[in-house]
């Protein structure tokens, strides 16, 4: 990189510590001209909040900027979020086009989403359909689930199996078929599996990192532009490693 452009190129952006900057780079699952699509990291936001912290979204529009000596503004866009404690899979926009695509895909039901969880009880079925009314507290940031539907409560759904068991916990896959505030935290909950270290939702304790065991394994959507299938799995923490 020319240091004489380092001005130019990073306007509006921080400039990204080496460490930092290889980092991302290690982390990136799949990235083109439209799509850049990161393996987060627990405790990391997709998207500024109330806390302050710098949101993954603008620590890429960083990272790209610094990367490719973008003299201009960089896009990216959120088309979907997980929750801080949670890590795997987080899908960014890279052009207002692929945003507005991807927002639709979303919508429509036509992106296969599937998690990871260790939980502290074997599901009973071992497999099967959850489907649940949800209702979000804004105030305790928490959501609660009803057998029928309630005023202003959202219709959940997932599909869930049982992997394998250890000693004390149990891996289940959830394929999401809604995407509803803390769904899968609240559903599994519910049925009496809540995930490894979420104390919001009845875990006996926490993690030591903060971290919840709940994993964005994978994604399927069709791609904003080429409209092929695309197709994305995530390492998981310990795979990372």
């Amino acid at each position: 990189m020319n240091k004489n452009n380092t001005n130019e190129v990073f306007a509006g952006y921080r400039t990204l510590s080496q460490a930092e900057f290889s980092d991302l780079s290690s982390r990136i699952l799949y990235e083109d001209n439209h799509l850049l699509v990161m393996n987060k990291r627990s405790g990391e936001i997709v998207q500024g909040d109330k806390t302050g912290d710098e949101p993954l979204c603008d620590t890429l529009k960083a990272y790209v900027a610094q990367r490719d000596q973008k003299p201009g503004r960089v896009f990216m866009g959120v088309p979907h979020r997980l929750d801080r404690p949670v890590s795997g899979i987080a899908v960014f926009a890279k052009t207002s086009k692929a945003l507005e695509r991807l927002n639709e895909s979303f919508r429509d039901g036509s992106v296969q989403k599937i998690y990871w969880a260790l939980v502290e009880h074997a599901p009973n079925p071992e497999q099967g359909t959850l489907v649940h009314y949800l209702v979000r507290n804004e105030k305790q940031n928490k959501s609660y689930a009803y057998a029928r539907p309630k005023t202003s409560a959202k219709e959940a759904r997932l599909r869930y199996a049982l992997l394998r068991a250890t000693q004390r916990y149990f891996l289940v896959e959830v394929e999401l078929l809604t995407g509803r505030h803390h769904q899968i935290r609240c559903q599994l909950s519910t049925i009496g599996c809540p995930i490894k270290g979420d104390l919001k939702y009845g875990a006996r304790r926490s993690n030591p990192d903060g971290s919840i065991s709940l994993h964005a394994r994978s994604i399927s959507l069709l791609h904003p532009t080429r409209k092929d299938r695309l197709t994305i799995v995530a390492p998981t923490p310990l795979e990372s490693m």
